[in-house]
């Protein structure tokens, strides 16, 4: 019980310890683990034994006999069924050239220079260097999202090794579930037409069960057959299920079919996915926690002293400085990417969390098996996750600015909010030469968004997902626009530190308008104007337009003119350079207007005898 319960609480404690530091949560878990495990057994016990057994040995152990492998195989099938439900078909028409080419040739010369490197290094069989080859395809989002968090980026190299990593993740454990499949039918008797027929059978009944029952549950859940507190514990028994029952009828097809399963769900048009997503995300979390603190604790001494030469350090370095480099640059031929874009992409490639629990579950499996060399999987591969890690985690910003992708300024604008006044804001801004992302969890107005094509998140303010979004790195600015002010004021408190290190402005609400002597410096626009004022005067005028200053007497007196005529809100002040300067509520105190200086406003024309 002490043991059970320890390890749900370390493994918690390492996920908070992640958040914290802002680093992979699979880094502290498996150095947890490790120190619990062979670690605690080899220095820390009196007696020699590890403080968290995860076999049962007679004495002491959480799982007995094959009970380990069971958990561990059932926990990676709930992973990989999560993954699966990320990968999207439109995704990969719509993520360009480069990331296609990543997730494909990039992943066939890991596979095979990897293995080749493992081959001759290790003198491992040819069997089983691809299958190490295998293992190390996957770069996860869970593991490049922490490192990357805090380095601000150009928006195509982070979109680059995001979608990188979400999309390779499945695609990478279904080639290591393929290539186990394999090796475990082939036995003794080697790739025989018993062999290939066995393959067959676990690649018709995987693709079979997985496809039948993710349409079976899709037509349940959008039948309403499922009540709605029942949905997410149905969806979760249904993965066991499809995963126990292919297993009966070709042994070791159920990953591939819970991989196919996930994948034709995130595919269908299925209302609920995203509370189905959000699910599975947080059980992922919890099975992660224990998963990888059991895996590392199983290790033993004797499994990392076979990592103590040089052979090792000559793959780590292959794989990462020659192998990765050559994926990328050949992936990325012909593209829009510069050298140093492509150095920083090739510089920051961790395996994740798929790597070493598949790692772990074929190891056991393969050595259970007598496959000679297989007890060399679990701690290569584990090698190539914590050496990658520790390696990005500590470099990754340093190197970005040596190769020069560190952006010194975020000039993005973020608006909360995508209403009609939001998405002609964005229009214009974007017309002007910034880049703008507009969120909602209003889905008709991010379908407007998109048509008039800008950039738009769907996503409740009140989550943590844009915290963790890698692509608004390059944020500088937020405009909160939407008709609550207490929606705006939190989008300053909570998000002001993080994206509006240039900005962070807001709508006035109607209080603060009634009282001029405490107008908040965030203030956006007018201090007359509220949000339905600016919807009812979009309606009316939808066009920004823009009038050329003299001096600051000139923008006072044009100022002095909105203050009486509802029909005009001034927006911006553009500069002789092309700048846009936000014009806040305050909007006298602003600095020296040059002639050339334009004064950017939302409504009717100013009339020529006003001007």
């Amino acid at each position: 019980m002490l043991e059970l319960a320890g390890i749900i609480i370390l493994g918690i404690l390492a996920q908070w310890v992640a958040w914290k530091f802002k680093i992979p949560a699979i880094l502290p878990l498996i150095l947890i683990g490790l120190l619990v495990g062979p670690i605690a057994a080899e220095y820390l016990s009196e007696d020699g034994t590890k403080w968290i057994e995860p076999v049962w040995n007679g004495e002491k152990g959480l799982f007995p006999g094959d009970g380990l492998y069971y958990f561990v195989s059932l926990a990676i099938s709930i992973i990989l069924f999560e993954g699966g439900l990320t990968l999207k078909r439109s995704e990969i028409k719509n993520v360009g050239p480069v990331i296609t080419k990543l997730i494909t040739l990039g992943s066939a010369i890991t596979f095979f220079g990897a293995g080749i490197t493992a081959h001759y290094v290790f003198k491992l069989s040819w069997e089983l260097s691809f299958l190490f080859s295998a293992l190390i395809i996957v770069t996860g989002p869970t593991v490049i999202s922490p490192i990357l968090r805090n380095i601000p980026l150009k928006k195509d190299v982070s979109a680059v090794l995001k979608w990188e990593g979400i999309l390779i993740d499945p695609i990478g454990a279904l080639v290591a579930v393929l290539v186990f499949e394999f090796i475990s039918v082939g036995g003794d008797s080697g790739f025989t037409k018993t062999a290939l027929m066995e393959f067959g059978k676990i690649i018709l009944f995987g693709t079979t069960f997985g496809f039948t029952f993710a349409h079976g549950l899709a037509f349940a859940i959008n039948k309403k057959l499922i009540p709605h507190y029942l949905l997410n514990v149905v969806s979760l028994s249904t993965v066991l299920l499809v995963f126990v029952e292919s297993e009966i009828f070709a042994h070791e097809s159920g990953l591939l079919a819970v991989v196919v399963m996930g994948m034709v769900l995130g595919n269908s048009k299925l209302e609920n996915l995203k509370e189905l997503l959000y699910f599975k995300e947080s059980l992922s979390v919890l099975l992660i926690s224990i998963l990888f603190i059991l895996l590392s604790a199983n290790i033993d001494i004797e499994d990392l002293m076979l990592l103590y030469n040089w052979e090792t350090l000559t793959l780590f370095a292959i794989v990462v400085f020659i192998i990765r480099p050559l994926a990328v640059f050949l992936s990325t031929t012909k593209s829009n990417l510069k050298l140093n874009e492509k150095l920083f992409i090739s510089w920051v490639g961790p395996r994740g969390i798929v790597a070493a629990g598949i790692a772990s579950l074929f190891g056991s499996k393969l050595q259970k098996l007598g496959v000679e060399g297989a007890e060399y999987i679990t701690p290569l591969v584990f090698m190539i996750v914590l050496g990658t890690v520790l390696l990005n985690a500590t470099t990754a910003r340093l190197f970005a600015k040596m190769v020069g992708v560190f952006l010194t300024k975020s000039e993005t604008v973020l608006i909360i909010g995508a209403s009609k006044v939001s998405r002609l804001l964005g229009h214009y801004l974007e017309a002007n030469g910034r880049h703008v992302v507009l969120i909602d969890s209003n889905e008709r107005h991010i379908e407007k968004a998109k048509e008039l094509r800008l950039d738009a998140i769907s996503t409740n303010i009140y989550s943590d997902t844009l915290m963790d979004n890698i692509e608004l790195n390059d944020v500088g600015y937020i405009m909160a626009l939407t008709g609550s002010s207490e929606i705006n004021k939190y989008a300053i408190e909570k998000y002001g530190s993080q994206f509006g290190v240039n900005g962070a402005y807001r709508l006035v609400s109607k209080n603060e308008m009634l009282d001029e002597n405490n107008n908040p410096k965030e203030g956006l626009f007018s201090h007359k104007d509220d949000f339905n004022a600016l919807i009812e005067l979009t309606d009316r005028y939808p066009t920004i337009h823009e009038i050329d200053l003299q001096d600051k007497a000139h923008y006072e007196s044009l100022i002095k003119i909105t203050d009486d005529d509802k029909d005009i809100i001034p927006l911006f002040i553009k500069d002789n350079e092309g700048e846009l300067h936000i014009i806040s509520s305050y909007n006298l105190e602003v600095d020296a207007i040059k002639k050339g200086y334009q004064l950017v406003y939302l409504g009717k024309p100013f009339n020529d005898e006003n001007v």
